[in-house]
């Protein structure tokens, strides 16, 4: 009788621990489904916040640009007010207003707008392409692989014809063959890049090297150019080495536009590619990704808007490196929204320095190539000295 109540007792206190310990349990269950739900919901919160204020900073930037249009337009020699530019759209204007504003001025700042665009892009490309934050079309050599091709394709094709006046240096009588010879120098340093990048994995010191090497072969081409040229001949590839957007009209414009345009959706389409390489290759090729195919079309792409701007206005340096660099700080490394981040960004910015190299010295007109060195070299510097210390 007794071991028949010693069993009971036992028994209850067994089933008695077993509640208690399922009600513990069942309390820090509910406890962590309670905390994930709250860290999904405020991780859910952070990236909608995160989102929206991308797409503000978009809006702001589309905002500022079409302001700095018309900026643009009313500031030079001759300043024009607002309300004339709008009436001059109109249809309304005197005829010299109507001259400066629509064979000058308007054409030369939607260059500007899209000569920053393309630039742009095609750095924040090779960046992510390369997987090195200090490539852009000029560090890595393919600007002045341009110049050359285009000075070569002026000199020796006969493309353009050369004038001793500081507006019309050069004026392109046949664009294609000067676009064609200018790409086809760029893709031959484009390909020696991928042949360098895949031998040595894309090291950013190789990268840089390789870059300074290219520039400096191209640069003695140009200068073997210069030695063989006429004096008017001379003059006009040295003025065309500053890179400035004087010579923008409206047929310069419109080719550009046709290449930018397919070239932007590409980069865009392509974007998810790019954020799986900035990951790793093995990591993209796990998901899918034709890494050969995707680096060699984004490098010639890439080459192709830096050999149609630069054949056009010569070289505007550091757009393509500081650009994509400001909008990674601002809106992060994802490339579909980095890449129209850079677009309009980068219009602003070369559509600011084109308007402060008119203006500042006015009646004197800075090349805008001038002006893009002097803000880009001193963030070039930094953009090394920043990684060296890190890696110390």
């Amino acid at each position: 009788m007794n071991n028949l109540k010693s069993n009971n007792t036992e028994s209850h206190n067994t089933n008695s621990n077993n509640s208690k310990s399922d009600h513990t349990k069942s309390k820090i269950q509910n406890k962590f489904e309670s905390s994930t739900h709250n860290n999904a919901k405020m991780v859910k919160e952070q990236y909608q916040k995160h989102k929206r204020k991308k797409w503000v900073f978009v809006a702001s930037m589309t905002f500022l640009l079409v302001f700095f249009i018309l900026f643009g337009m009313t500031m030079g020699s001759v300043n024009i007010p607002l309300k004339d530019i709008l009436m001059a759209i109109l249809g309304d204007a005197t005829p010299t207003q109507e001259t400066i504003l629509w064979r000058i001025r308007l054409p030369r700042v939607l260059s500007a707008a899209l000569a920053g665009l393309c630039l742009s892009i095609s750095g924040a490309s090779m960046q992510s392409i390369l997987r090195n934050p200090l490539g852009s079309p000029f560090t890595l050599g393919i600007s002045n692989a341009a110049a050359f091709g285009a000075g070569f394709a002026v000199i020796v094709f006969s493309g353009g014809t050369m004038h001793s006046t500081y507006g019309d240096a050069v004026i392109i009588d046949n664009p294609y063959i000067v676009t064609i010879t200018a790409f086809g120098f760029c893709a031959i340093a484009t390909f020696v890049i991928l042949f360098v990048s895949r031998a040595f994995e894309s090291r950013p010191q190789t990268m840089i090297l390789m870059g300074i090497i290219l520039g400096s072969l191209f640069s003695a081409g140009s200068t073997a150019l210069q030695y063989f040229a006429d004096e008017v001949q001379l003059a006009a590839i040295v003025y065309w080495t500053f890179g400035d957007l004087g010579r923008a009209d409206w047929t310069e414009f419109l080719i550009i536009a046709i290449v930018t345009i397919p070239s932007a959706i590409y980069f865009y389409k392509n974007s998810w590619n790019y954020n799986t390489l900035d990951a790793g290759d093995d990591i993209a090729q796990s998901l899918g990704v034709n890494i050969d195919k995707t680096r060699t079309w984004g490098m010639m792409v890439a080459s192709l808007l830096t050999a149609t701007v630069i054949s056009f206005f010569g070289i505007i340096a550091y757009v393509g490196l500081v650009v994509p660099h400001m909008i990674r700080r601002i809106l992060g490394n994802d490339e579909r929204i980095l890449i129209v981040g850079s677009a309009i960004f980068g219009s602003v910015f070369l559509l600011i320095a084109d308007t402060i190299a008119r203006t500042v010295l006015s009646p004197v007109i800075l090349p805008v190539g001038v002006l893009t060195s002097f803000l880009g070299a001193p963030l070039f510097l930094y953009l090394l000295f920043r990684r060296q210390a890190k890696k110390g």
